[in-house]
């Protein structure tokens, strides 16, 4: 017997996939510093925690398939607040944003429909598309350039050149770059949807991390493009909220939003007392976005500071997010980090990340890339940046 061919053909995780030499050095004592996910070290509110003590309930029981109407009513408050209005029906809670784009593409592509995306993209993108059997199509970004989008020109040739494409799949801020799209590329992208008649699924998780004056103009706020857009959002990076598993889908295609409750019905409900934390949650004041965001700020100009002075890498000032995608003067990321968990330590400790090819879907492309993930602490960090510096000046493969 043998498992199916969709399955066998979905690779794994590169954020995750090392985590075996991870756990192989922490067994002979070492201290492995985590810069391979996007786990906030930062405290969930106590909102969250108070609300489930205090909600009454005898039994745990299914909830809405759409969510439970606090929730809905939150988020739907939440975005008035950015300008956005949307009604109660056109949201949909989700068991986090990675369920929420995996129903989205259920209902909007067939096996073997096309999604634009533009790399380096979010590698865990690669399940779903592979799980459903939807090819990815790329537009390739610099880090000279930010990763910031390319010229209208050249994403027009790509969609030209891929009839089946169904959707342009975006975040903003972007993952694993950092990049905060202006309002000029947000347009741009609103524009070549329309003109084309495809959709918009617009991953929005990171809109509050948002640095030195950069704005996040979401997709959300552009006009003409309601039929078009899916915005795909959750509480796990905004709230420090990740093992809460609450996203939630909104569009205001009623269509769209007809078809995927379909799915939202056959997997019953979300969990009820992760929904009412979340809830609680939404009353989170300002005041601790705005401590986040200096803390987050530290840890970005810290690894950028470091990263600089280190012969041969090459690292762009993230713009948002908490993430920076960094290339190394090595023969091959994967080999690299490998080799820092297996054979490399300073004083016991050494560094954990995500190897770069992953993030791409053109062949070889990001093969000396590695995603960095600044969720430590600047002290951290500083070690982290330390134990890189040392460990490029050691290591057999080093190309510079």
């Amino acid at each position: 017997m043998k498992c199916s061919n969709r399955i066998n053909g979905v690779g794994t995780s590169p954020v995750r996939k090392l985590i075996p030499y991870a756990n192989g050095a922490i067994s002979k004592g070492k201290k492995v510093y985590p810069l391979n996910i996007g786990q906030p070290d930062i405290k969930t509110p106590d909102l969250f925690f108070e609300a489930i003590r205090n909600y009454k309930t005898e039994v745990l029981k299914y909830v809405p398939s759409n969510g439970m109407p606090e929730l809905i009513n939150a988020i739907k408050d939440y975005y008035s607040g950015y300008g956005m209005e949307y009604a109660f029906e056109e949201i949909l809670i989700t068991c986090g944003g990675s369920e929420a784009l995996l129903l989205t593409l259920l209902a909007l592509a067939d096996v073997g429909d096309q999604v634009l995306v533009v790399e380096p993209y979010y590698a865990n993108y690669n399940t779903i598309f592979k799980a459903l059997e939807i090819d990815v199509v790329a537009v390739s970004t610099k880090a000279e350039d930010g990763f910031h989008l390319p010229a209208k020109e050249e994403i027009e040739k790509v969609i030209k050149n891929n009839p089946k494409i169904k959707a342009i799949l975006l975040p903003n801020p972007g993952n694993p770059t950092g990049t905060v799209y202006t309002k000029e590329e947000v347009q741009l992208i609103s524009d070549i949807a329309k003109e084309n008649d495809i959709y918009i699924i617009a991953d929005e998780v990171y809109r509050e991390f948002v640095y030195e004056g950069s704005e996040c103009v979401s997709f959300g706020t552009m006009e003409g493009i309601e039929e078009n857009l899916i915005i795909i959002d959750s509480i796990s990076k905004r709230y420090s909220a990740c093992g809460a598993r609450i996203g939630c889908i909104i569009s205001k295609n009623k269509d769209v939003i007809a078809q995927i409750y379909k799915l939202c019905q056959s997997r019953l409900s979300v969990p009820e007392l992760e929904q009412v934390g979340a809830a609680a949650l939404y009353e989170t004041p300002d005041e601790y976005f705005k401590e986040v965001n200096e803390e987050y700020t530290k840890r970005r100009d810290t690894l950028y500071a470091e990263m600089s002075t280190m012969e041969g890498v090459v690292c762009s000032r993230p713009e948002g997010a908490f993430y920076s995608m960094v290339k190394l003067p090595v023969d091959d990321a994967e080999k690299f980090v490998i080799w820092l968990l297996s054979e490399f330590d300073i004083n016991g400790e050494t560094v954990m990340m995500a190897p770069g090819e992953g993030f791409y879907a053109t062949p070889g492309a990001g093969i000396n890339e590695v995603r960095i993930a600044y969720v430590l602490n600047v002290e951290d960090i500083k070690k982290a940046m330390n134990i890189i510096r040392e460990g490029l000046k050691q290591y057999p493969g080093r190309t510079v």
